[in-house]
């Protein structure tokens, strides 16, 4: 009886070591299971993360080519607005033809790199120049109106003064009664201007629209600009009107040169016909 009994604890010990290696084996495999699903788990992680941050950065470098393209749309589609605003206040029929049809004039998008403000001379300069034919004194203007006038150029920037420096003068035209009058900054903040040498027997109503009158070689007619606001005798002489502004200047980024493809032969003959008479 006792090898009986030892021979059965022997059996038994054996059996329940067979058992606790299954079971540790089991227990292996099922660690290895759970270490390869956290891994793999994890590797997903990580690649997600990096496509998201590789896509994101592949977006961020389309977004200047995005942003070009909108804005060649977006001066294409002023340029065709402007055309329907000018047949609908009839001032086709009545403003100058060779600064009518925008077919003269050629409009690029740019974007403001550097803009001085505060100063008694603020100023622009904008990321394309003569690489992208631009040329000194074209306009710069946006969808609200006119932002200044293209002074100097490099080869892949310009510089321009803004309508917000004394030595910026836009010719303007004034309300349904068509009166112009040269517009300029006056000196007090961005958000108005001032159009003088009005004839006194004008009487100049606020909330006329002030547009570009065409009677230049920068911008065509019909830009909008501003709305009148009080105006004045000066000196008994003339009269002097508050325009308020469309265009805010502390938040111009996008920006389009208007450049009049017959500026030259304008200003040719202009010098021609002044040299003649001197």
């Amino acid at each position: 009886m006792p090898r009986k009994r030892g021979s059965t604890n022997a059996i038994t010990s054996a059996a329940a070591f067979i058992l606790l290696e299954v079971a540790a084996l089991a227990m292996l495999g099922s660690s290895s299971t759970m270490k390869d699903i956290w891994f793999n788990r994890a590797s997903m992680r990580v690649n997600a993360f990096l496509w998201g941050a590789a896509e994101n950065m592949r977006n961020h470098f389309r977004l200047e080519t995005q942003n070009d393209s909108l804005a060649a749309l977006n001066a294409a589609l002023e340029a065709r607005l402007r055309q329907y605003e000018l047949r609908e206040a009839g001032m086709e029929e009545k403003s100058h033809e060779v600064f009518l049809n925008d077919q003269r004039f050629r409009y690029i998008p740019a974007t403001v790199v550097r803009m001085g403000r505060g100063t008694a001379h603020n100023y622009v300069i904008v990321n394309k120049g003569q690489e992208d034919g631009i040329r000194p004194q074209s306009g710069i203007i946006t969808s609200d109106g006119v932002v200044g006038i293209i002074s100097a150029v490099g080869r892949r920037y310009s510089y321009g003064l803004t309508l917000m420096n004394p030595n910026v003068t836009i010719s303007t035209r004034i309300g349904q009664a068509g009166v112009d009058a040269p517009l300029r900054w006056d000196g007090r903040d961005s958000n108005t201007a001032v159009a003088g040498d009005i004839p006194p027997h004008y009487d100049i109503a606020p909330g006329d629209t002030v547009r570009t009158s065409g009677f230049s070689s920068i911008f065509p007619a019909g830009i909008p600009i501003g709305t009148t606001q009080d105006s004045r005798l000066v000196n008994g002489s003339s009269r002097q009107v508050d325009v308020r502004l469309f265009q805010d200047f502390r938040s111009i980024h996008y920006v389009t040169i208007v450049e009049n493809l017959d500026s030259d032969e304008i200003l040719a003959l202009e010098k021609n016909a002044t040299s003649g008479e001197s």
